[in-house]
């Protein structure tokens, strides 16, 4: 876990969400490994594969703004806990799927309750803390999913091998531990900017819609999510297993060196994105990550796709914080829509990643898919170049 002397200074409510999303991203990275092989042990092809994880999204995206409404009328509390436990409920009746239709109903109802605990967490953590501490505290809490993810997808490999409904047990379990936390020890969010705004100050979507920072976070989420989730959780495990010609152990190995080396940076990111600004930081990242993807599109054995794992992960250090920031800097007062829509731009990444790759690789090659995934990441490139510091909580004070 994360040790005390990392979390000094930074409110209680950081801690409480360090401890519980350990537990979501524990579970989540176990079945990471599973999901599209179990899905592809009902028979079907590698776009209906993409389908489970877009699904997935889908129900995320259409209820985020939901979410960040109940956020808004209930609090972070309630709505984080009851979101989890749907997902819990969720994971597990996915593990006793009998066919293709019900595991993708069953995984498609988990992404409300994802949409409702996400939003919930994200507004905790962006409303807790202070200008200067909102790159270290995002750090700390990615970092805490990751401390989860790293031991996740090694373990759901080895697990996967004998079973592929197990992981979804396991999962359904981790996420009750987390629901548990967040039930019984977390608070509303409070503002700690020195002037605490009404809820009736609180931006609204059109505001922020106006503003180009929180345009570019939106840019950012989608095309982010479309690598760092939806290829890696929809055709990457089969690229391993059938073009690659390896094991599931190997694509959970390379999870595993992408979540290490994520992890090992995540801190000096996130201080970095403090100290030098948030453009600093996704230049960095979105630099990186187009170069691992673009080393996985020529990868054609088994290592070449561990060391393009390592470079994804390195980069996504830097990403995994800096739009966050960026829409943490902009909002203004208890803004769970602003936040949820947000949110429902990565989850648009992750509904048409998925599916886009899944179509090219049936249609062409994995490589292919992987090509024009780096084609579209390299709008976050071109993004992270023009995006102005956002350090400030308003627009016109961003140099």
């Amino acid at each position: 876990m994360i040790s005390t002397r990392l979390l000094a200074g930074l409110p209680r409510e950081v801690k409480v969400l360090v401890s519980a999303s350990f537990f979501v991203a524990l579970g989540f990275g176990i079945i990471i490994p599973a999901m599209p092989l179990f899905a592809k042990s009902f028979g079907v092809n590698n776009s209906a594969v993409g389908l489970i994880v877009s699904m997935f999204a889908i129900a995320r995206f259409s209820s985020g703004l939901i979410s960040g409404k109940f956020v808004d009328l209930f609090g972070e509390r309630i709505v984080f806990a009851i979101g989890i436990t749907m997902v819990s409920v969720s994971a597990l009746f996915c593990a006793l799927a009998q066919s293709y239709a019900q595991l993708l109903l069953f995984r498609t109802a988990g992404g409300l309750g994802s949409s409702m605990f996400s939003v919930a967490a994200g507004s905790i953590i962006m409303r807790s803390v202070s200008d200067d501490q909102r790159g270290r505290a995002q750090s700390i809490y990615n970092g805490s999913f990751l401390v989860g993810g790293i031991t996740g997808p090694a373990v759901g490999g080895l697990i996967s091998a004998v079973s592929l409904r197990a992981p979804f047990f396991i999962y359904s379990g981790t996420l009750l531990c987390s629901g548990t936390i967040g039930f019984f020890f977390l608070t509303t969010g409070r503002s700690r900017t020195k002037k605490v705004e009404a809820d009736s100050d609180a931006m609204r979507i059109p505001e922020a819609i106006k503003l180009r920072p929180y345009q570019i976070a939106l840019i950012l989420s989608f095309v982010t999510n479309w690598v760092l989730f939806g290829l890696r959780t929809s055709i990457l495990p089969l690229f391993v297993t059938e073009d690659l010609h390896s094991t599931t152990t190997v694509v959970g190995i390379g999870f595993t060196i992408a979540a290490l080396l994520q992890g090992l940076l995540l801190l000096p990111a996130g201080n970095l994105s403090d100290r030098k600004g948030r453009p600093a930081s996704l230049k960095i990242g979105t630099t990186v990550v187009l170069a691992g993807t673009l080393l996985l599109t020529f990868a054609v054995h088994p290592w070449m796709y561990l060391v393009s794992m390592g470079v994804v992960g390195l980069g996504g250090a830097f990403l995994s914080t800096a739009p966050a920031n960026i829409v943490a800097d902009v909002i203004r007062g208890k803004s769970g829509q602003v936040i949820a829509l947000w949110q429902m731009a990565g989850d648009a990444g992750m509904i048409v990643g998925p599916i886009t790759v899944g179509i090219l690789a049936d249609l062409f090659s994995f490589r292919m898919a992987f090509l024009v995934t780096a084609i579209v990441f390299s709008i976050a490139v071109f993004a992270a170049f023009t995006l102005g510091e956002t350090r400030k909580s308003h627009l016109n004070k961003a140099s």
